[in-house]
């Protein structure tokens, strides 16, 4: 149903100056559910995470919100509707504390002190290490507590979705486990989220739906479970030939 729907491409087509990446994207994203984005690299991924977060302009197709049409919105006003982008890289500012780049992901928010508070202690108790670094740079940290510190930063936007890009990449699987745990629970405790994860073992096991991306079209798409067991994903993807 339309009023299930968080996120909904119709048709998008994107890119960077002359060069056109996206060819007519159909995506949706289903209130309260895991997406994932997979495919190999240049597949366009990340720039259908740009466009959606109002990164780079759309140049065709529709692109609403919860049915609103917000095609050719900004970033800020595509934020204001709940849609918040972890990009990939994390791009923390570097010289400001844990809580204080933690607090910017707030910064636009209308919302009371309590509300903000109660928000941080909810990022806090996702991410205990967080807590621990609060007064520590941002620039200090590891690789995967820099990847906390931006998810907690877009938790603290309060979304309506949520949109991940690259969760796993350069992180060990200890760190990746701990993530993926995490991000089950935001989950259950109702985030929807968009995921582009660069693992599509991990990818199609997390999510409840998955869209499969080459050479800048959706070519595929399914739920994790079905993906998982089709020929032609396991052969692309996972390595694994068929008989």
């Amino acid at each position: 149903m339309a009023s299930e729907l968080i996120l909904e491409a119709k048709g998008l087509d994107a890119g960077y100056g002359e060069i056109q990446v996206l060819w007519g994207i159909d995506l949706a994203v289903r209130r309260g559910e895991i997406t994932a984005l997979i495919g190999s690299n240049g597949a366009g991924k990340t720039t259908l995470m740009r466009a959606l977060s109002g990164l780079i302009p759309v140049r065709a197709g529709r692109y609403l919100s919860e049915a609103e049409d917000i095609t050719g919105s900004t970033a800020a006003q595509i934020l204001t509707h709940g849609i918040v982008h972890v990009p990939e890289g994390r791009r923390l500012f570097g010289a400001m504390s844990v809580e204080e780049n933690l607090m910017m992901g707030a910064y636009l928010r209308k919302a009371s002190r309590a509300e903000i508070k109660r928000d941080l202690d909810r990022v806090y108790a996702t991410f205990p290490k967080l807590r621990e670094r609060g007064n520590q740079q941002a620039a200090t940290l590891s690789g995967g507590e820099q990847q906390m510190c931006a998810i907690g930063r877009g938790l603290m936007s309060a979304p309506k979705l949520l949109m991940i890009d690259e969760l796993s990449l350069g992180l060990s699987p200890l760190l990746v486990e701990q993530l993926v745990d995490a991000l089950r629970v935001l989950n259950a405790g109702g985030t929807s989220i968009l995921l582009v994860e660069q693992d599509v073992t991990i990818a199609l096991d997390l999510c409840h739906r998955a869209f499969v991306m080459d050479m800048g079209r959706i070519v595929r798409e399914g739920s994790g479970e079905d993906l998982l067991a089709d020929p032609i994903v396991r052969d692309a993807y996972l390595g694994v030939l068929q008989d």
